[in-house]
């Protein structure tokens, strides 16, 4: 009988529930269980997976860890994918394997690069891969001075946080004054550069934000797993153009795409960003986490979370190639599944354990002891 496989995914973008999903309908028809915690309650990939829990929150990164372990050895956890407190976690890998759990992460070192952004281009310059020009600025008057130099070469100058996810903080700058052209349609990123001045010199306190041009389209994502040895198994790149969708093996993203995950030891799953900068395509960003695109390459006949299943438990799932590429697509948003009543939720056929932190009632909802399975 083949053996099953219990995955935890930690604090998730929603998107994942077509990670899980692909973990499912994996190629051996391997049975795969899901636990899932999140903090918040509404999530889909708690209403996604077969065992879910709300996590405690206030927890500083120590005792998270100790959260985590927890939870794999009291659920049987193989494979852990984190997102929250990932460089934490990646730290006390060898704490997990003693549970019997592996992380499906990079080693703590390579996180840690690609935590600040201003650290990461540094880095990245030092391995030959092009970078666009970037200013750190912590004050109004830095922020001032980098404007004006970019604008100076001829390129509209946005800002985002050093540290920070996805486009949180994402700003692109105007030198044309508010008025009610920026309250007709939807809000947009563009924002006044006398606001900003402003609001940086009212405030008082430092920021800590990168300050770049703004880069063409087309943006190029390429999903790459990596091998613990260091061999990169799948590169492919998710083209966006618009509303537009594709996909490229050009090397002119692919070899640079190749070089960073190979250098850095980026083992596993990770999605390395690029845009254009004139003629030329230049690194945007750096994820050292699976994609919440990841699986578009379904369309290219790829499972890439079960590959990476495969590599954490320390089977081999050969190189990942497409044949062929995908045809072009778009995104459209549908619903998904949330929990109808409060956590824990256990799946009918899989037993519920108990709980160390108790977690608060949802008012209207009849209290359920963690012992006992929640009906759907």
């Amino acid at each position: 009988m083949v053996s099953r496989v219990r995955v935890w995914l930690n604090r998730t973008y929603a998107e994942n529930v077509f990670f899980m999903d692909q973990l499912r309908s994996n190629p051996h028809s391997r049975p795969v269980e899901i636990h899932a915690t999140h903090g918040d309650p509404d999530s889909p990939v708690l209403a996604a997976a077969d065992t879910a829990d709300l996590e405690p929150e206030g927890l500083s990164p120590a005792a998270y860890v100790e959260f985590a372990l927890d939870q794999c050895q009291r659920r049987g956890i193989d494979v852990f994918v984190p997102r929250l407190h990932q460089a934490t976690i990646a730290a006390h890998r060898e704490e997990f394997r003693a549970v019997g759990t592996a992380l499906l992460a990079p080693p703590a070192r390579a996180v840690h690069v690609f935590e600040d952004k201003v650290t990461a281009y540094q880095a990245v310059e030092a391995l030959g891969v092009p970078v666009p020009p970037y200013y750190r600025v912590r004050d109004a008057d830095q922020l001032l001075a980098a404007v004006e130099e970019l604008e100076a070469g001829g390129h509209k100058a946005c800002f985002k946080p050093a540290a920070g996810a996805g486009g949180v903080g994402f700003r692109v700058v105007t030198r044309t004054p508010f008025s009610l052209s920026h309250l007709n349609g939807f809000p947009s990123p563009y924002v006044p550069l006398d606001l900003v001045l402003q609001a940086l010199r009212d405030a008082g306190e430092a920021v800590d934000w990168l300050v770049m041009p703004r880069l063409e389209q087309p943006e190029v994502s390429v999903d790459c797993l990596v091998a613990p040895d260091g061999r990169v198994r799948m590169a492919v790149g998710r083209t966006k153009n618009g509303r537009r969708r594709g996909f490229t093996l050009n090397p002119a993203w692919i070899e640079p795409a190749r070089r960073l995950a190979e250098g850095f030891g980026l083992h596993y799953l990770s999605n390395i960003q690029f845009r254009m900068y004139g003629d030329d395509p230049v690194l945007m960003d750096v994820n050292t986490r699976p994609a919440g695109g990841l699986h578009q390459l379904a369309l290219c006949g790829l499972n890439a979370p079960w590959a990476a299943v495969q590599l954490a438990l320390g089977e081999d799932p050969g190189d990942l190639l497409p044949a062929p590429l995908g045809a072009d697509y778009t995104v459209v948003s549908g619903p998904r599944a949330v929990r109808p009543v409060s956590l824990p939720h256990q799946r009918p056929d899989v037993p519920a354990v108990a709980r160390p932190f108790p977690l608060a009632p949802t008012p209207g909802v009849r209290p359920h002891s963690a012992d006992s399975p929640l009906t759907v």
